[in-house]
């Protein structure tokens, strides 16, 4: 009789964690002091968004994603909520695009310009107003474009169309009032066809998104059920669909548990742990497109620890004897940055998988769904003779700008369209909102690489400029002591 392990062998049981050094994190970013159960933290291949502390309203922090060290205290935030800011989320598909809900009752959403945040944003590209009390979670729909779930403290689920041309939307397509309590978490299926919550009311429910009717919510028997620990903290999950890895992190410890789920007895198998001495207040998570796959990462975390004023970022990594080469079977077909339908689409009950890519260096895949019809509804505008300032009309000179190059009229205007190109070291440049200062990148090879040298002797000069200063203050610090002895003496 053969003898069989009570857990199944994983290629997953070496995992471990490996967090960011000092000078790859983001110092001194002022965490918002917020005692709400969210993450305050969304990330994209280019950006890392982090909700912040603000007086008189409530802002974000923009961050490219290189942009690691010690961030400046004047560091320009999107600050156009009048009150404080409880979540954000990453458009999947656009890079450049990103959604706030605020305890002022709306969501707003807001284009980022391709090279950074250089002056504050106070001015939304589209505002909802649905709900009457404040917002609190926002949610993408994974496989549709344009649409958009918000909850709040009314206790409602509102599914929006922000493809709609209108830059005040008053009314979502569907409303979903099914929770007597405050909704804590929403999460889509893999094709965006059901919808997860959970509430404060100890209730899992399983909803149809297009409907608002409930699919299931007696979930009273479950599969496995395991005790962690007796802290009081909020536990967040991750569910890595790749790899069908269950990262638990807890709110207000360093630790993340992670699991190996499987369809099968015991469905449930304990890889490791990791452990910190600094809690982290919520995190966020790099999309696997962003991910280094030449050193085996498949999964990375931004912890936001608030005793540090510290983003730190912590990769989670399959120790390989050869990593430079690919990995095929860490790294299988995942989720790209491409829509799989519109939102008209969905909303006529059309339901389709992710469009998949592959994170294999110099891969394409090719869409396997029909092309998709372009956005209707939007116009071309002369802004020569509308009233206003001169801010006013710069700022509507950048928005239309933005929506003319991001929304073609004609197909003719997509020939300067290039593909994602978010994993590469520099990118290339797409037409899209710039702030004034703002200047085109160069487009050819060598006069990106003759930028790159030129910035990469600036820093090096900068770095000797502060070594220089540390070691004058160092002498000055010696001067003070030795006077300060001398006139001890003499006295």
């Amino acid at each position: 009789m053969s003898w069989h392990p009570a857990y199944r062998i994983s290629k997953f049981r070496h995992v471990y964690g490996k967090a960011a050094t000092k000078h790859h994190g983001y110092n001194g970013v002022p965490i918002t002091h917020s005692v709400h159960d969210n993450h305050y933290c969304s990330v994209n291949p280019r950006f890392v968004a982090i909700v912040t502390e603000c007086s008189g309203g409530g802002a974000f922090l923009v961050l490219p994603i290189h942009h690691t060290g010690r961030v400046d205290p004047h560091q320009p935030k999107v600050c156009g909520h009048s009150a404080r800011v409880l979540d954000v989320k990453w458009n999947p598909f656009d890079d450049l695009s990103i959604a706030s809900c605020s305890e002022d009752c709306t969501v707003k959403l807001w284009d980022i310009p391709a090279h950074g945040v250089h002056q504050d944003i106070t001015r939304p590209r589209k505002v909802l107003k649905g709900h009457t009390r404040r917002v609190s979670l926002l949610e993408w729909h994974p496989t549709a474009r344009d649409i958009l779930l918000s909850s709040a403290y009314d206790y409602k689920v509102m599914v929006w169309d922000v493809s709609l041309c209108e830059s005040v939307l008053r009314t979502p397509v569907v409303v979903i009032s099914l929770h007597s309590e405050l909704v804590l978490s929403m999460s889509f299926n893999t094709d965006g066809s059901s919808l997860a919550t959970t509430s404060l009311d100890k209730r899992v429910r399983v909803i149809n998104p297009r409907t608002g009717h409930l699919l299931q919510d007696d979930l009273s028997e479950p599969l496995l059920e395991e005790e962690l620990d007796d802290a009081a903290g909020v536990l967040f999950p991750f569910y890595d669909r790749d790899t069908h890895l269950l990262y638990l992190a807890g709110k207000g410890d360093g630790n993340i548990r992670y699991y190996d789920i499987s369809c099968v007895k015991p469905y449930v198998q304990f890889l490791d742990e990791y452990r910190s001495i600094l809690p982290q207040k919520g995190l966020g998570v790099m999309p696997k497109r962003g991910l280094d796959v030449s050193s085996c990462e498949v999964f990375r975390f931004y912890r936001l620890v608030t005793i540090k004023d510290l983003v730190e970022p912590l990769s989670m990594i399959v120790p390989r004897r050869s990593p430079e080469i690919f990995q095929e079977d860490i790294f299988p077909m995942t989720a790209g940055n491409e829509a799989a339908m519109t939102a008209q689409q969905w909303l006529s009950g059309l339901n389709r998988g992710p469009v998949l890519t592959s994170l294999r260096p110099g891969t394409k895949v090719a869409n396997p769904y029909p092309a998709m019809p372009p956005r209707t509804g939007l116009a071309r505008v002369d802004v020569q003779g509308l009233p206003g300032g001169p801010t006013e009309q710069a700022f509507l000179q950048e928005q239309v700008a933005y929506q003319n190059a991001k929304y073609p009229k004609e197909l003719a205007d997509l020939t300067g369209w290039q593909a994602d190109e978010t994993q590469a070291p520099g990118w290339a440049y797409t037409p899209h909102c710039r702030e004034p200062s703002e200047c085109p990148p160069p487009r050819a090879e060598n006069e990106l690489l003759q930028v790159f040298y030129r910035q990469q002797e600036e820093i090096s000069e900068l770095r000797e400029q502060l070594h220089q200063s540390e070691v004058r203050i160092t002498q000055l610090e010696l001067e003070i002591k030795n006077t300060r002895n001398n006139m001890r003496d003499a006295f």
